[in-house]
């Protein structure tokens, strides 16, 4: 018999722990937290418009991130729900995004965003592009993905830029075009089985900056949403398979 590639071990040990996943306590407490009358104005997250209307959940993360006229500017999904826990909560978000990952309000943060990513598994990724702030997001995400710099000399295209790179044991996506369903972008949120966290899209992104040795972005940053808009158009018409389970 042929020996198994590392790739498909890899993909074997995903799916052996799928039954599992424990991103479904994090799904619950998201749920739970959306509901709960919370923070100094005793409200839900009901009412938060994440794109397709006040309180609309299903869908709305294939289609971030996107243009918001209420802020005016584009927003992905977690700093969506940050905007939505300030104005109808009464939370402070500068607060929240000053927030270590894992800790405090961040910890809500991810829990909000897996259950709002996974009302949409299955769906594919059709984000927007006809407003011209959606457009230039794309277009400076493409100049970061490409940028070189740090110690290292490293950009994000360093790694997925190309096809047939890797680190270690696994395999890297090139991420230029459509890697495919439930790849690169399009696993995010997941559950990161070697820290026993669960990620969002925003602290993906951070520990890429860190991997290349750059100095960490802020949660939110224009540069990490123009990241998202970049993968996430490039990602259109892949199937999102949130929340996944990483190595």
């Amino acid at each position: 018999m042929a020996q198994k590639t590392s790739t498909q071990s890899i993909e074997e040990y995903r799916e052996m722990l799928q039954d599992g996943n424990p991103a479904e306590l994090f799904e619950a407490k998201g749920e739970d937290l959306w509901k709960k009358k919370r923070g100094p104005k005793n409200a839900s997250l009901e009412r938060c418009d994440l794109g397709k209307g006040p309180g609309v959940v299903k869908g709305a993360f294939v289609e971030l991130p996107r243009y918001f006229a209420d802020t005016k500017r584009v927003q992905d999904l977690e700093s969506r729900v940050v905007t939505c826990m300030e104005t109808l909560q009464g939370l402070n978000a500068e607060e929240i995004a000053n927030t270590p990952f894992g800790r405090g309000e961040q910890n809500n943060v991810t829990a909000l965003a897996t259950w709002i990513a996974a009302e949409s598994k299955g769906m594919r990724f059709n984000l927007p592009q006809s407003h011209a702030e959606e457009k230039e997001f794309y277009e400076v995400g493409k100049r970061l993905f490409f940028k070189r710099g740090g110690a290292h000399d490293f950009a994000c295209a360093s790694c997925h830029g190309e096809d047939g790179k890797r680190i270690r044991l696994q395999d890297l996506p090139r991420l230029t075009g459509n890697p495919g369903d439930g790849v690169g972008f399009a696993a995010w949120p997941a559950y990161r089985v070697s820290n026993g966290q669960m990620w969002g899209m925003q602290q993906r992104l951070n520990d890429c900056y860190r991997q290349q040795r750059f100095p960490y972005p802020k949660f939110g940053s224009d540069a990490t949403i123009a990241l998202g808009v970049y993968l996430g158009v490039n990602a259109q018409g892949a199937k999102s398979i949130v929340p996944a389970i990483k190595r």
